[in-house]
């Protein structure tokens, strides 16, 4: 087990490891509707945007070009995401929540808010700001390079 104390943990590690427990965590909680968190991620980026692009996806989730163009072709294929191209660029995808893509989408929410909280159960309140905020640091410091 590795503890705070422990100063040769390699962070790549820890976050690859932390990543793979919240993905465990998250396939258990979602139930059978077979749903990645990547792919809740992307319908929730586009519950909370007028028909983006996939470009503009891609900066809202940061999830790379290719994969992304995977995860919104197998959402389309579901039926959770509706694409056409846009009228500014013919060669841009918008995307769309379909009726049951905000149905997923809902149903979904109470999962993820269990997920949260079985990651951040072991910490104070004090602590969970701190993890938050240290990743988000650490992403935004990350993508700037």
């Amino acid at each position: 087990m590795i503890t705070s104390d422990n100063s040769s943990a390699s962070i790549l590690h820890l976050l690859h490891r932390a990543g793979q427990c919240a993905d465990e965590i998250f396939a258990d909680s979602i139930g059978e509707s077979s749903l990645t968190p990547r792919q809740y991620e992307v319908l929730n980026a586009v519950s909370s945007s007028e028909e983006p692009s996939q470009t503009l996806l891609v900066e809202l989730t940061g999830i790379d070009r290719s994969t992304l163009a995977d995860i919104v072709r197998r959402l389309v294929e579901r039926g959770l995401l509706e694409r056409r191209r846009t009228r500014q660029d013919a060669r841009m995808y918008a995307v769309k929540l379909s009726a049951e893509g905000e149905t997923m989408l809902k149903s979904a929410e109470p999962a993820v808010k269990a997920v949260n909280e079985r990651l951040l159960c072991g910490l104070t309140n004090g602590e969970r700001e701190a993890v938050i905020g240290a990743l988000s640091r650490i992403i935004a410091s990350a993508s700037t390079k």
